[in-house]
């Protein structure tokens, strides 16, 4: 069913991104991957694009324009976690480096992405956040951060898009192991009440869900996929 899309994956050299990226090749699109280094496996047109400068941004898309004519998806993966550390050792060079990458790569993307989309039927953004936007652990100050703003560039896109063939939701993933999963311990999948961790397959099917060309009511929403751990409550 997408033989005639052309889709953008952001992150697409390993882990969450990789899957998608293979995922939609499997499913006859045309893939292009923006990250820093080549990615082993996945067939895919590559960028090598710092998703922190918006010039590598903006040259990607024109090169994408001229090659293709128009994107019809686009999935906002890329992102940063390095820099989780104590708030006090956290530098303001450091926390702006994870918001650039995080938040407003994805902003400077989607802006390429409605800038340069001419389809007039069909069109979807899909950003990759996080349950750390509204639940987290001591030291994510810029991570969490980032996705938050994610989230909210979620619901702002949607409306301001309302004119247009072209829906914005976003995906915040909890636990997705996507190396080493048989290393799992049994009280790692236990504490989850789905009874397991997440693979990267389960954010596969829920962007794959909202891009399904049958699915535009769908606008402006964050699907927690976690196997219910936001819904945990947890006494220490």
């Amino acid at each position: 069913m997408y033989s005639d899309k052309v889709v953008i994956v952001t992150g697409a050299s390993q882990g969450i991104g990789n899957a998608l990226a293979r995922a939609y090749r499997e499913q006859g699109a045309t893939v292009v991957g923006f990250d820093l280094h080549q990615p082993a496996t996945g067939d895919m047109d590559f960028y090598s694009v710092d998703l922190g400068k918006p010039e590598m941004i903006e040259a990607a898309f024109d090169s994408i324009a001229r090659q293709y004519g128009t994107a019809h998806i686009l999935i906002n993966n890329g992102a940063i976690s390095q820099f989780n550390k104590p708030v006090a050792e956290l530098t303001a060079a450091e926390f702006s480096r994870v918001i650039d990458v995080n938040l407003s790569g994805s902003f400077n993307c989607a802006r390429e992405f409605i800038r340069h989309h001419s389809d007039k039927q069909y069109g979807r953004i899909i950003n990759i956040a996080s349950t750390r936007w509204h639940q987290n652990e001591p030291g994510w100050e810029a991570y969490g951060a980032s996705k938050g703003g994610l989230v909210s560039l979620t619901n702002t896109l949607a409306i301001s898009l309302a004119q247009t063939p072209i829906t914005v939701n976003a995906i915040s993933p909890g636990w997705i192991q996507t190396e080493d999963y048989d290393q799992l311990t049994l009280q790692d999948h236990r504490q989850h009440p789905s009874g397991r961790v997440g693979k990267p397959r389960d954010i596969v099917n829920t962007c794959l869900f909202l891009t399904h060309e049958e699915n535009d009511f769908i606008n402006g929403a964050n699907i927690v996929v976690d196997g219910g751990m936001a819904k945990k409550m947890i006494y220490l």
